[in-house]
């Protein structure tokens, strides 16, 4: 089974259903996840679209605390949902990897950043697809393909590109997709 992931669309969605319409669908995916920023895109997306959608609230939803999460069950195992934002990933993915080692979490899904990454860090897989919206890695957008098949997750980060023209795969299998470090720390005022 197959989930679009994407995160900090901020108000705008037409990116989403884009990327969602030229992949097939329903035919190709089984949901799409909204890591947060805001979550009422999530809602929207789904109201558009007619297709399952999990969301979880960021801090622009006005959620300060621990952060809003949930648990996807999946063959494969369990899997953290969260923004970020109450981990403090910005700074380190520690509390984000204890986070789901607590919850018996194989991977954690996060946003908050709005770059792009995929790796392995203390025996848990972390995936930020970016932000379609307000890219912090001077591309035009990303977001990433979660692909569960019996008890294999595979990964990958896409970025946009305007419909009629093929997405270029980002990195895989764990490796990092980084960048806009610069930027991080000028916009760094959504941190906690």
């Amino acid at each position: 089974m197959k989930y679009l992931v994407v995160s900090d669309t901020h108000g705008d969605i037409k990116k989403v259903i884009e990327i969602f319409n030229a992949a097939g669908g329903e035919k190709t995916y089984k949901g799409i996840i909204h890591l947060g920023d805001y979550s009422r895109d999530a809602e929207d997306i789904e109201e558009e679209l007619g297709c399952k959608v999990i969301g979880v609230m960021g801090n622009c939803d006005g959620d300060y605390g621990s952060g809003d999460f949930k648990v996807l069950d999946t063959e494969a195992g369990r899997i953290l949902l969260t923004h970020g934002h109450g981990q403090r990933v910005k700074m380190t993915y520690m509390n984000l990897v204890y986070r789901a080692q607590e919850l018996d979490c194989v991977m954690a899904l996060f946003g908050h950043t709005h770059i792009p990454t995929y790796e392995t860090e203390g025996g848990v897989m972390l995936l930020n697809p970016g932000s379609l919206t307000y890219p912090g890695d001077g591309s035009s957008g990303s977001y990433a393909v979660l692909d569960i098949e019996g008890d294999e997750i595979n990964a990958s980060v896409l970025y946009y590109h305007p419909q009629g023209s093929a997405p270029e795969e980002g990195k895989k299998s764990g490796q990092k997709v980084k960048g806009g470090h610069l930027r991080s720390l000028i916009n760094y005022s959504d941190r906690f």
